[in-house]
């Protein structure tokens, strides 16, 4: 009789589930259709149907007639739903002139919304108090835009007027944890100090933030990553580090000089690699942002919406007057090389660690928020399997930054970031620069309504407003 009566109520249970699944009503949000990758798998599904409520996905697997009294987001076949990208090295940095840089939180969240891009780190900010007032405007609803999880400012000689003999450990250690009790998330280094170091990362984790760095070789008293790896940082960026960057020069000479024909080179990136795997670090590339200087790869630099348009017509004639730059060869070599060396990050069993970052503070040329898909479609160009670098911006960033409980896939319980694209970017990189409709936090945006939000409105409308832009001027940068 047990077994009958659990067998009973087993066959009953879907039934039991279904009447408790959350029942749409009005203010939610269902969507519906469209090819689904939630992030966690190769391939993508058809949509068995997602429903959004107070900005949260609180259902799985909900048919067109169960939508009750929910507005319906409905999609066709060619559509492609995956989660809202991370961008944890997005700068909203801007030099338009030549004369220093400036924090623009008007127009800089909007260009990331609308491609898609639903959370940023800044990775330092250049002018802390702008950031904060406009991560204000876009909490308010004055400005659209990404989550922006704060960096405050950077720790190491990237900041102006930074001391060395100034910044001791102790010093370090009470500017950290005020930054830590004032609203930042996470901490970048640059042009840090080993001892330095080391106290950040300690006052970081006590608080429950990240530690992320742009280090070099250990040449002149620098910080190789391996070494800050063994610190306890969380993410490093640029360049991997370990034996393979010689402390008796910098990292630039030593990447560009590597020869991968070489065995001992490659055991010592793989030595690196295992290093990052076996210490749960992060490695934040940033391919795309070393050719933005030098040759500029035609297959990944090019425009497919008018980004120089976005700016004010006094502010494009300034800044069309001093481009193109005079490339930069150390950079191309760079840029080929470690396009090679990302590929043998992830042979080497390192996919799981790679994240996503832009790193482009912008000079006008292109905008911070399109590099999100120059930075995916260089990582497919370097040998990366298409769902490999849409995981380094999606899943991976949020487990990076510490925020995958909510973040990074399309799962129930987690927030409702989403960005829904024309094609499949599992097939074709590019399609997803596509972008139909974008969902943060349950809410829906329409990139072209964006784009025109916004269309001529970056830097001033004329010389006498543009000191405020000349960040050498301005804040002493």
């Amino acid at each position: 009789m047990r077994r009958i009566a659990l067998l009973a109520a087993l066959l009953l249970l879907p039934a039991v589930l279904q009447a408790q699944a959350p029942r749409p009503r009005a203010g939610e949000l269902a969507v519906l259709g469209g090819q689904l990758w939630d992030g966690t798998a190769d391939e993508a599904r058809p949509n068995p149907g997602i429903l959004i409520r107070n900005g949260t996905i609180v259902r799985i697997g909900i048919g067109a007639d169960e939508t009750g009294e929910a507005t319906v987001l409905a999609f066709d076949d060619d559509h492609f739903i995956m989660p809202g990208l991370f961008d944890l090295h997005a700068h909203y940095a801007v030099d338009l002139f030549g004369e220093g840089r400036v924090d623009d939180y008007t127009v800089n969240p909007v260009l990331f919304l609308a491609n898609g891009v639903t959370s940023t780190f800044p990775a330092g900010e250049i002018d802390p108090d702008e950031a904060r007032r406009g991560r204000a405007r876009i909490a308010s609803g004055e400005v659209p835009g990404p989550r922006i999880f704060s960096s405050g400012p950077y720790w190491g000689t990237a900041r102006p007027g930074w001391s060395h003999d100034a910044m001791t450990p102790d010093s370090v250690r009470k500017e950290a944890t005020y930054w830590a009790l004032n609203g930042a998330r996470g901490f970048k280094a640059k042009g840090i100090r080993p001892e330095q170091l080391a106290v950040l990362i300690d006052v970081a984790h006590e608080h429950g933030l990240t530690v992320t760095g742009h280090l070099d070789s250990g040449f002149r008293n620098s910080v190789n990553p391996r070494d800050a790896i063994y610190m306890g940082i969380d993410r490093i960026e640029h360049f991997m580090g370990g034996d393979a960057f010689l402390g008796t020069q910098s990292a630039y000479a030593s990447l560009e000089a590597f020869d991968l024909d070489d065995p001992t080179t490659l055991a010592q990136i793989e030595a690196q690699t295992r290093l990052f795997v076996e210490r749960g670090a992060y490695f934040d590339a940033t391919l795309s942002a070393y050719d933005y200087w030098a040759g500029k790869d035609p297959e990944v630099y090019d425009y497919w919406e008018d980004e120089r348009g976005f700016m004010t017509p006094y502010a494009r004639a300034e800044v069309e007057a001093r481009i193109p730059h005079t490339p930069l060869d150390q950079f191309e070599r760079i840029y080929y090389m470690k396009r090679r060396t990302i590929k043998l990050f992830y042979d080497f069993g390192g996919g799981d660690n790679i994240t996503l970052g832009t790193d482009h503070p912008s000079w006008g040329e292109w905008w911070s928020g399109f590099a999100v898909h120059r930075e995916l479609q260089s990582m497919v160009l370097s040998g990366l399997p298409n769902a490999a670098a849409l995981q380094a911006g999606t899943i991976n960033a949020a487990r990076a930054f510490g925020v995958d409980e909510r973040l990074g896939t399309i799962e129930q319980g987690k927030y409702a970031d989403l960005t829904v694209v024309r094609g499949n970017p599992l097939v074709t990189i590019t399609d997803a620069r596509q972008v139909a409709v974008v969902i943060k936090a349950g809410r829906v945006y329409r990139p072209e309504v964006l784009f025109e939000s916004v269309r001529g409105k970056m830097g001033p409308a004329s010389a006498a407003e543009a000191d405020w832009w000349k960040g050498n001027l301005r804040i002493g940068r």
